[in-house]
């Protein structure tokens, strides 16, 4: 099952108060990137991030789940609502993650 648009937007909205927050459509889902880096995305209508020490720490319950088959393990994020929330969440992630390859 693909993700809506709607759902994508609604988090995009949610992530409004952040700069750097895009996102790619990729097979009927989409990737988002925060400052160059991919942080996460959503997947089957679910807003999944990649499982750092920070997003760990700040959601030590959030249940693991599959993006897609074949994918390594993401975080759910049930938080969605608490703007203030992803935008700790995030900022924290960024510095974890690693930079962009270079495009060839």
């Amino acid at each position: 099952m693909a993700s809506s648009k709607e759902y994508l937007d609604f988090v995009l909205e949610q992530l409004s108060g952040l700069d750097g927050v895009k996102y790619r459509a990729m097979m009927g889902e989409y990737i988002l990137y925060f400052q160059g880096k991919v942080i996460g995305g959503v997947y089957d209508d679910r807003f999944l991030v990649k499982p750092t020490p920070s997003a760990k720490r700040l959601m030590p319950e959030a249940p693991y789940e599959i993006p897609y088959e074949g994918a390594k393990e993401m975080l759910m994020v049930d938080n969605v609502d608490d703007r203030d929330f992803l935008a700790e969440l995030f900022n924290a992630m960024a510095d974890e993650l690693p930079a962009p390859g270079k495009k060839r």
